[in-house]
């Protein structure tokens, strides 16, 4: 059983900072690839960032130069850094994993979402 969970969000003003956490429990053997997901109200979830276990990581164009995704494998925790926030970064944060129980293939698991609210 492998739980991820969220924390980190909530109301902030526009230009200001948060850092969300996301951490990884369980029987785990390795965490392949980590990704932040978000979904506003009425619309679809869509990658933030992704990171793999060496440290690439990949931005949505939205978020580049402002959002910075770090990794701690020794904890199996994942963090976003996020600045200059605006008003349409608003929106349930959700983080996944690619986990790896050691005796079957990899399995993708999600968090259950933290809010993020950018607003005056």
């Amino acid at each position: 059983q492998v739980q991820l969970v969220e924390s980190g969000g909530g109301l902030v003003q526009p230009g200001g900072s948060l850092r969300l956490s996301c951490a990884a429990s369980g029987t785990i053997f390795s965490i392949y690839v980590m990704g932040w997901y978000r979904q506003a109200p009425g619309k679809q979830r869509r990658l933030v960032a992704h990171i793999t276990s060496g440290g690439s990581a990949n931005y949505a164009d939205s978020v580049k130069g402002r959002f910075t995704i770090s990794r701690d494998n020794a904890n199996n925790t994942m963090y976003l850094q996020m600045n200059s926030l605006v008003p349409e970064d608003t929106a349930v944060y959700y983080c996944n994993a690619v986990v790896s129980l050691g005796t079957a293939g990899p399995v993708l698991h999600w968090g259950q979402g933290t809010q993020v609210t950018v607003s005056s």
